[in-house]
């Protein structure tokens, strides 16, 4: 494949984008929703910053550094950014802030990075130890929260606090794998509620229904970068994540299609009447595999086995419209609950009902990223 085509694909969004209405937070665009902070465009941004380490082209930084600018007053306020939401998801964009403050210098962006820093400090807790998810979930741990959350709490306690922090980090990972993970299955379950009261939870145990894949990959990512960003100070605390990571690598494998080499949106019902092959949760697996090799955290094989579901994504998915190369196949949003959106309900049924659209940046920014480990392949 000539993958340049996705360096153009890249400039494309970018050209396309201003910061008030970014082309690929199609959620946004369909709700009518104002411009504010959220983990959709931090999905993106992450992705651009890893583009622009790798490349030194300084026109990602600067799309980067305008962009950010729009949201953040001098003061280091938000646009658009509630704390007393306590919602996990706000803290997903937080991890391009250490980035733009080493690259410029700006006060303003430490200034953010510890107004962010200011909810983790006071996010509610299960009685276990894990965060809420949000105010509004009670007592709800949900795999896409170890993502948006932990990585940027790592970066914090790696970059400004020496790591005092890290005990509880790994502590909230390890807490998911020994109640979330189906140790027949090898796979997660999405969600958890430690008070096994909420519509879709099992009543004995309080997990969700089924194994939806971009929650797998949100975790599997969350791992992975965890990792890469904890400095040497703790050895034996990342030894316990490496071996989480690698018993989640090790067990995701067998369900790429053997054909198609991508995972479908509910993991382990491949094949099933209205199951299909999903591009954000395969390019995050695909990224996680590929990195976790280079670090050394899996066998060096996955590199090959994360490419070649990067390539599946791009021969079933990238194609092109009157010029203009799209990336389909991602699911737009899923969720859990509230008890008013019953049908949230973690059934097979509802994964496979949610919209499927094109350039959503939950699907572009891990394929992008994914891209990354690509190039560093090839080279």
């Amino acid at each position: 494949m000539d993958y340049s085509v996705i360096d153009r694909y890249i400039d494309r969004l970018i050209a396309e984008t201003t910061p008030d209405a970014p082309v690929w937070n199609i959620e946004n665009i369909r709700h009518g929703k104002p411009a504010g902070w959220n983990y959709i465009d931090g999905c993106m941004l992450t992705s651009l910053y890893s583009i622009y380490k790798l490349t030194g082209d300084k026109k990602y930084l600067e799309f980067i550094n305008n962009f950010v600018d729009y949201y953040i007053s001098d003061e280091g306020e938000i646009l658009g950014y509630k704390l007393e939401d306590y919602n996990l998801d706000n803290l997903n964009e937080g991890r391009v802030l250490f980035d733009l403050y080493r690259e410029t210098c700006k006060s303003k962006y430490l200034k953010a990075i510890g107004l962010l820093h200011r909810q983790l400090e006071e996010q509610p807790r299960t009685a276990a130890g894990n965060f809420w998810h949000k105010k509004i979930y009670p007592n709800q741990v949900w795999l896409d929260g170890l993502y948006m959350a932990q990585v940027f709490y790592t970066r914090y306690e790696t970059e400004l606090n020496r790591g005092k922090g890290y005990a509880d980090i790994v502590k909230q990972f390890k807490t998911v794998y020994e109640n979330m993970y189906d140790r027949d299955k090898k796979l997660y379950y999405h969600g958890w509620d430690y008070s096994a009261t909420a519509l879709w939870s099992d009543a004995q145990t309080g997990l969700s229904k089924s194994f939806w894949l971009r929650a797998i990959g949100w975790y599997t990512v969350g791992l992975i970068d965890t990792i890469c960003y904890m400095d040497r100070s703790r050895p034996d605390l990342k030894a316990e994540l490496i071996t989480i990571f690698r018993r989640t690598i090790e067990g995701l494998e067998q369900y790429i299609d053997p054909a198609k080499h991508m995972f479908w949106q509910v993991v382990d019902q491949g094949g099933r009447e209205g199951n299909y092959l999903e591009a954000s949760g395969s390019a995050m697996l695909a990224y996680a595999m590929m990195k976790g090799a280079r670090f050394g955290c899996v066998d060096k094989r996955f590199a090959k086995v994360g490419k070649s579901v990067f390539d599946g994504i791009c021969d079933e998915y990238l194609t092109e419209t009157d010029g203009k190369l799209n990336l389909g196949g991602i699911c737009l949003m899923a969720g859990l609950g509230p008890e008013d959106k019953p049908h949230r309900n973690g059934t097979f049924e509802y994964y496979i009902s949610e919209l499927v659209v094109e350039n959503d940046a939950k699907g572009t920014g891990p394929f992008v990223m994914a891209y990354t480990e690509v190039k560093r392949l090839i080279k």
